[in-house]
């Protein structure tokens, strides 16, 4: 069951291979990259809660800042955009 809450994750991730294998996680999970270092999506409290689990097993104790957002899809699309959509790895960024 889908949500109509869109979870938002940020992170900033030095290590190149931990970055990919973030992406990659969040990619699996569902969400869709928005920039170079965020992932949004419709995913329910679950998968959420499996992202979650499957950051931590991926980070351990490296030193890393990730950051889950729930957010309205109200609050979502009332975003402000400055510049340009960009199309990242032949994803739609475009939430609706």
């Amino acid at each position: 069951m889908v949500t109509d809450n869109i979870t938002l994750v940020i992170y900033d991730i030095t290590d190149d291979d931990l970055r990919n294998k973030v992406a990659h996680l969040l990619k699996r999970q569902g969400l869709k990259r928005i920039q170079k270092s965020a992932f949004a999506g419709k995913i329910t409290s679950s998968q959420r809660s499996e992202v979650i689990a499957g950051l931590k097993r991926l980070v351990k104790d490296e030193k890393v800042n990730i950051q889950i957002y729930v957010l309205t899809e109200t609050i979502f699309r009332n975003r402000e955009v400055i510049g340009v959509e960009i199309n990242y790895d032949g994803e739609t960024v475009v939430i609706t």
